[in-house]
């Protein structure tokens, strides 16, 4: 008897457990499939509801199966999508490998809403007046009529404010996107929106304003920042969110370097985290996006392994400060290999020219870590269809995250790179075969770098608006998180909701 009763025991244990690891697993889909409701259209979140409810009950009625078979959500993506006419995302194939982008373009997958700044921030400092008279009267350009022009040279490196805004602008005419193929749409209301956008062109203010005049006791890029701080300060949004659902662009090492200690908690769109503390610019917070190519895109490449002549090339500032010692070095070690082009260089005198006819004409190109752990030189070669060899140990990179950089770069650790002939014999080692394998890789992902208005299907604006959706639950997390204690504190008044907290430096 009493042997029975231990069996007995044992098997309410068993069952006890099976139900309390069901019951554990159910309310954590469920939670994400609260996170996925919260940041998606009104028609995808009856969706969910739909699988919040249906989900439930079938686990409860069929939880006795469940117990001897795999878990249906394990190492798989839920796709929920209710608009018939969305196109399924599109699958680019090389050989023994797929890398699928996600692609709604008949189904915009952000909601921004966009500050009115004065004109000062933006399409101001591009020379835009607005109209014949000289008196600007409207906050931003009108897209059906004259874009205003974004300077070339190696300003255009570092333009994507320009562009991502342009996007925003042209999001409200139906006209410049036919058939809907656009991946945000601007909101007026902010409460509608999945991110606040601050328009500033900080990369293009640093180039052209960050000397002081003679008469001045601030450069005007200090002043602009101070001011843009102050605005956003004021605003609705901001206390609202203490920042985290605001996107700001700071594409250049050096923007934003007044601003960035006190506008932290917003995600920054950046070129990497070089100039950064991790506590106020870090992977899991932020996007990380390509600089705009300045060679020209390489069409109809015939060329071949064979026809590339020269096997590593790098044309460049060669004497760097910071991490960008190993150039230098890595000079001195290849420069007299036959085959190596390893000279200086700079956009000025036929430089872009230069690039482009050497790049073309290599099989790898050579991207090593210069001031910053990232260099438009990487992009150069992605458009120029040269393998990227790539030797910055630090460095960050656009979409990694979808994107397997692996597949047509080759990676070398700066250390190992400046071995005694450690770099010239592995990149040798690299047969044919495989060069070619990562040739027509290159050749496949490249649109993922292309800048261009209007936006088109995965090209580098909609690839790097993708990469601010995937942010966005992470920022509404993080407001929630910061919201617990509002209560306690202020009381329960209307205007609670309104107040913003600080974040301590860790908080993130």
């Amino acid at each position: 008897m009493a042997e029975r009763n231990a069996s007995a025991i044992k098997v309410v244990s068993r069952k006890s457990l099976c139900f309390f690891f069901t019951t554990t697993t159910m309310l954590f889909i469920m939670s994400w499939l609260f996170v996925l409701r919260s940041t998606r259209s009104d028609s995808t979140s009856e969706t969910i509801s739909h699988l919040l409810s249906t989900t439930f009950m079938d686990s409860v009625s069929d939880s006795s199966q469940s117990r001897n078979s795999e878990s249906s959500f394990s190492n798989r993506a839920i796709l929920v999508n209710t608009n018939k006419q969305t196109q399924t995302p599109q699958s680019v194939k090389c050989s023994h490998h797929t890398t699928t982008v996600s692609n709604n373009n008949s189904n915009y997958i952000l909601k921004i809403f966009m500050y009115d700044l004065p004109p000062e921030f933006h399409f101001g400092l591009l020379d835009w007046k607005g109209d014949e008279d000289g008196k600007i009267k409207k906050v931003f350009p009108d897209m059906k009529t004259k874009i205003p022009h974004y300077p070339g040279g190696l300003n255009l490196q570092h333009s994507i404010e320009y562009w991502l805004t342009l996007d925003i602008l042209a999001s409200e005419l139906p006209q410049i996107y036919p058939n809907n193929a656009r991946t945000v749409i601007r909101v007026r209301n902010s409460s509608d929106a999945d991110v606040i956008f601050v328009p500033f062109f900080s990369s293009f203010s640093y180039n052209r304003l960050s000397k002081i005049g003679p008469h001045e006791k601030k450069s005007r890029n200090r002043v602009l920042q101070e001011n843009l701080v102050r605005y956003l300060m004021s605003q609705e949004e901001w206390k609202r969110s203490g920042g985290r659902d605001h996107l700001i662009l700071a594409h250049h090492p050096n923007s934003m370097l007044d601003a960035r200690m006190k506008l932290w908690p917003a995600t920054f769109i950046l070129s990497d985290f070089g100039r950064y503390p991790p506590n106020i610019a870090n992977v899991e917070k932020d996007v990380i996006a390509p600089y705009k190519h300045v060679v020209g895109s390489y069409v109809d490449d015939q060329s071949s392994f064979d026809s590339r002549k020269t096997l590593l090339y790098f044309q460049g500032a060669i004497y760097r400060k910071d991490g960008g010692h190993a150039r230098q070095e890595l000079f001195y070690m290849l420069k007299d290999e036959k085959d190596v082009h390893f000279s200086f260089g700079s956009v000025q005198k036929g430089g872009v020219r230069k690039a482009t006819e050497g790049m073309r004409s290599s099989k790898f190109c050579l991207n090593i870590a210069g001031d910053t752990p990232s260099s438009n030189r990487l992009f150069d070669a992605i458009a120029s269809h040269c393998v990227p060899v790539i030797i910055s140990d630090q460095i960050e990179l656009p979409y990694e995250d979808v994107l397997d950089y692996s597949e047509f770069c080759v990676f070398v650790r700066t250390r190992d790179a400046l071995k005694k002939r450690f770099l010239i014999n592995f990149i040798r080692s690299i047969d044919k075969d495989e060069w070619t394998r990562m040739w027509n890789r290159l050749k496949e992902v490249e649109k993922f770098f292309d800048f261009q208005f209007p936006s088109k299907e995965s090209d580098a604006v909609q690839m790097i608006w993708q990469a601010v959706s995937r942010k966005v639950p992470f920022m509404k997390l993080k407001t929630n998180r910061s919201r617990r204690f509002f209560r306690s504190l202020y009381g329960n008044n209307k205007d609670m909701g309104r107040k913003s907290i600080p974040a301590p430096a860790n908080f993130w």
